[in-house]
Order: C-alpha cells, then sequence, then structure tokens
C-alpha cells in the first residue's frame, strides 16, 4: 500500500515518523520525494489540482487534511474515488479553546479594557451572569457540538442551528431556512461554523445582522466567503453589531488596504482557530486506512451533493 502526504510541509516529518513506527509495513512517501506516482493508492492533500490526480491511475481515495472541504475541487477527483475530511481531536480541541477564548473575551469585555488602557482609563464594567447571555452557534457538526459543550460549562443559554434538526441536552435547537430569523432574534454572540456550500455563501449578511438583537457579537470561524464583508461593516458601524471576531477572510489575507485591518470594532487572527495535529491525526488516518485496506467501511467520507 503505497500513501503520499502533500500538505503542510513542516508537519511532514511528524505524519512520516508516526508511519515509520506504527505502520512500517506501509510505503509513506512525502512529496516532493513520491517516487513513482503509478504506485500511490492514497492520498493525503489540502487541495486536488486536476492535473495532478490525473498522474495517479491507482489512486482510490483522497483524504483532505483539513476538517472542511470547500477548497478541493471535486470535479478534479473520479466519483469512484471517495473523499474523506479530516475528523480528529486536535482539530475539536483546537476549534473548542479558540471559540471559548473568544466569547469569554467579549463576555468579559476584554476588548472594551484593552481600548480602556490605550486611553489609560480606569473604568470597571458591570459583569452579567453568563446565564443572562445567549450564545448561537451556526452548524452543529462535529466542532459545533464540541463548542457547545464546552460552553455549556460557563453557563451561558444555548442555542444551535443546523441544516437539518440535531438535538443536544442543554441546547435549544433550530433547523432550517424557516427557523433560522427565530434562532437569530435571541443571540447575543453569534459563532459561524457551517460548511461552506452555495446555500451558505454570504450567508452572514445585512439581512441576517437586522434579524439578530441590537449589539450583538459575530465570530465567524468558518469561511471567508461566509461574510459579505460590506454588510458587516455597516452593522458595526450602525451599531447593530457591537464587535467581530474574524479568523477567516475572503481572500485570505486581506489587501492591506481592507477597511477590517483598521476598524476598531474588528478583531483579526490569520486562519489559526482550529489546525490539524499530526500526534491526534495520523492515528486516525491510519485507522481508516487499515478499514478501508480490511473491506470496511471508511469513516468521514463526505457527501459530494451536499459539498460536505
Amino acid at each position: 500500500m503505497c500513501i503520499l502526504y502533500r500538505s503542510d510541509p513542516p508537519r511532514a516529518a511528524a505524519w512520516a515518523s508516526y508511519f515509520a513506527e506504527h505502520a512500517p509495513d506501509l510505503d509513506f512517501r512525502v512529496w516532493p520525494d513520491a517516487g513513482n506516482l503509478d504506485e500511490v493508492e492514497y492520498l493525503i492533500a489540502w487541495q486536488a489540482p486536476a492535473d495532478f490526480i490525473a498522474q495517479l491511475p491507482r489512486l482510490k481515495v483522497f483524504f483532505s487534511s483539513g476538517a472542511g472541504v470547500d477548497h478541493v475541487d471535486f470535479s478534479a477527483v473520479p466519483e469512484h474515488i471517495p473523499i474523506v475530511r479530516m475528523v480528529e481531536p486536535g482539530i475539536i480541541d483546537g476549534m473548542v479553546e479558540y471559540v471559548s477564548l473568544s466569547v469569554l473575551n467579549l463576555h468579559r469585555d476584554f476588548f472594551d479594557y484593552v481600548e480602556a488602557k490605550q486611553s489609560r482609563t480606569w473604568h470597571p464594567i458591570e459583569v452579567p451572569p453568563a446565564s443572562s447571555r445567549t450564545i448561537g452557534v451556526m452548524g452543529m457538526g462535529s466542532l459545533g457540538c464540541a463548542v457547545l459543550e464546552r460552553l455549556a460549562t460557563y453557563g451561558f443559554r444555548l442555542r444551535g442551528w443546523n441544516r437539518s434538526l440535531r438535538h443536544l441536552d442543554g441546547v435549544e435547537s433550530f433547523a432550517g431556512p424557516e427557523q433560522l430569523q427565530p434562532f437569530l432574534e435571541g443571540c447575543d454572540v453569534l459563532i459561524c461554523l457551517l460548511p461552506l456550500t452555495s446555500a451558505t455563501q454570504g450567508i452572514l449578511n445585512r439581512e441576517l445582522f437586522s434579524a439578530l438583537p441590537a449589539g450583538a457579537s459575530l465570530i465567524n470561524v468558518g469561511r471567508g466567503p461566509h461574510l459579505v464583508d460590506a454588510d458587516l461593516l455597516e452593522a458595526l458601524d450602525s451599531g447593530q453589531l457591537s464587535r467581530a471576531i474574524l479568523d477567516v477572510t475572503d481572500p485570505e489575507p486581506l489587501p492591506p488596504e481592507h477597511p477590517f485591518w483598521v476598524h476598531p470594532r474588528v478583531f483579526l487572527t490569520p486562519h489559526v482557530a482550529s489546525m490539524t495535529q499530526p500526534e491526534s491525526a495520523a492515528p486516525i488516518l491510519l485507522e481508516n486506512l487499515r478499514r478501508h485496506q480490511g473491506g470496511e467501511a471508511l469513516m468521514n467520507v463526505i457527501d459530494r451533493s451536499r459539498g460536505y
């Protein structure tokens, strides 16, 4: 069995080391030292360029090295080849950490204190109980559910919105376009963890922001194209939204002249909320390889018609 890793170069050594120790029977190769591409049966990669996939006549499975697959050109991967997304503890833990940090910073007014420090102003802000704030998560997949479970430990009121109804203890659940408005009406902090599809592109727009309570905050850890930039700026400048924390943008990185860089109510990070960790991802992927090798069903195969 020949596996080719063509993804994040800094992590390549860790992947190769794990397979060398735990699966010495497998031929694990790291791009660009790929050898004869005719021998490659499994590909671990971030993207799937059509001209490269065409050089892999024996390819059986394409493993995305990230949790999302919106960056993958499905048309470049023949229909008979499954596309598998990465679902592993490191990605989940990283997202839970980032979102928890963001929500708590908003809840405890840390951004206001940063501004106060710059103006040398000592102005304590009254802290409402967490139970008085409602946090809403758009997207109740593995990441969204993990985020909701962690936020529950702080005592926040929780809501979740999904394409189809998902039930989670302690979470008020909403589903489908017809329930989006009532979901939004109660959210003091809105977190976007949706997959990027034709149905969700541009969903964070003027209409959605107007449905939120005045002064609500936005955390986008989904994808940059979920957000209509001009609509967010309008909502922030009018006071409809109070703050936005953006880990993803469109494009990435933003051009130097983009207003998000200098807007006082926008906090930016460079798509670092959650990253695949070789130490936890490699065992999951190896298990999936062994399942496929043994004729069992693969885990986390995406539905091409849905886009995730």
